[in-house]
């Protein structure tokens, strides 16, 4: 089975880079190990529809992103099958958003989703200023959005081990806009 987890956000504006450099964090601190699957980690920024011919390559995605839900508070976590989305939960927060959301239905249109599950969470600060620092609640969350992404890929029999232990999210957030994730993708 080929994986993708795949980092939505615009890293210009706070919180709503989460997807981003959550990527970037998984990259550096981890290496995946499978004898059936592949995973492959992208990030996505904002291109939306320029990643149909990206995501349809797959067999299962992660789209990691920013979300919006009734009754929420900013760094509460939800982790749901993009086909049974809950009724609360509403992606209408931001441009990037509202784009890859209909990126999703327009591939889902042709017939070509792959099995896809949103790791989303609810962004404290966007776009209140330009910088790459990301707000205390989410910090905190990234803890648990990470523990949820490596116990769905350990379930897919993906096994995780960590390269490099002394990364963290806030590290990260500062640098993600200069690192490349190598892989032999052809977008």
């Amino acid at each position: 089975m080929n994986i993708l987890i795949l980092g939505i956000g615009n890293i210009l504006f706070q919180d709503e880079g989460i997807g981003a450099h959550f990527v970037h964090y998984l990259d550096e601190k981890y290496d995946y190990l499978s004898n059936e699957n592949s995973v492959t980690i992208v990030d996505g920024g904002t291109l939306a529809q320029r990643l149909i011919p990206l995501i349809i390559k797959f067999d299962k995605v992660f789209v990691i992103d920013c979300i919006d839900a009734q009754d929420s508070k900013a760094g509460d976590v939800y982790f749901f099958d993009y086909l049974k989305a809950p009724s609360e939960v509403d992606w209408q927060g931001s441009a990037h958003e509202v784009e890859m959301l209909q990126t999703l239905n327009m591939i889902k249109m042709n017939g070509d989703l792959p099995e896809t599950f949103v790791l989303g969470i609810i962004p404290k600060r966007v776009a209140d200023d330009t910088t790459f620092d990301l707000s205390e609640e989410i910090v905190k969350a990234s803890a648990t959005m990470e523990h949820t992404i490596l116990k769905s890929l350990k379930e897919l029999g993906v096994e995780t081990k960590i390269r490099n232990s002394n990364i963290t999210i806030n590290d990260i957030a500062k640098i993600s806009f200069k690192r490349e994730i190598i892989n032999d993708l052809k977008i």
